[in-house]
């Protein structure tokens, strides 16, 4: 399974870890990935997203139903 927004389409990143020395190592950026249902009243329904914490923000900002249909255009949800 993924680690990766289904409405931002947001994945894990790739950086260094840095020491003193400046010595570098390999390390991953995870997305804060929240898993939740939503209601969507016109269609009567539940569905449930794993979603990044900045696109629950958007989604209290714009309502479920916009930020479905923004998802749709970008082609991260079928």
């Amino acid at each position: 399974m993924a680690r990766v927004c289904d409405l931002t389409g947001k994945k894990r990143m790739v950086g260094n870890n840095v020491s003193h020395s400046l010595n570098r190592t390999k390390r991953t950026f995870d997305t804060n990935l929240i898993k939740k249902r939503f209601y969507i009243p016109e269609d009567d329904k539940w569905i449930t997203l794993k979603i990044t914490a900045s696109a629950l923000k958007t989604i209290n900002k714009i309502g479920i139903k916009a930020a479905l249909k923004d998802a749709k255009l970008k082609g991260f949800l079928k």
